[in-house]
């Protein structure tokens, strides 16, 4: 399982349509990576579902979209960091270099899928 990691929510000043467009960037990049015999996986992917079933107080207290992805790194063999600037991406490498995974910065790089 690869992590795309990317902006999602930076440089948008909250604007639903840049956060769309965003979101739409990190999705472009999971078919190369299934069809390098991966599993893509995105953050959001995760954490929008989470967040839409916290109380308000819940979502205020923690960092829901820095939480998950943090949780869901420790289930992942690599991340793909995508061009932008993003502390949430950042992070995301940061914690993968901490646990020894794999960073690849283009699509190119990663190695297809042992695994038949």
């Amino acid at each position: 399982m690869i992590l795309i990691a990317g902006p999602y929510r930076s440089g948008t000043n909250g604007d639903e349509a840049a956060i769309a467009r965003n979101l739409e960037r990190l999705e472009e990049a999971a078919a190369p990576i299934y069809r390098l015999g991966h599993v893509p996986m995105i953050g959001e992917w995760v954490a929008l579902p989470v967040l839409s079933g916290l109380t308000e107080q819940e979502s205020e207290s923690e960092d829901v979209m820095y939480e998950t992805a943090s949780r869901l790194l420790r289930h992942c063999d690599a991340v793909l960091r995508l061009p932008g600037e993003s502390a949430g991406a950042d992070s995301d490498v940061r914690i993968a270099t901490e646990l020894g995974l794999p960073v690849y910065f283009d699509a190119d790089d990663i190695p297809a899928s042992q695994t038949p």
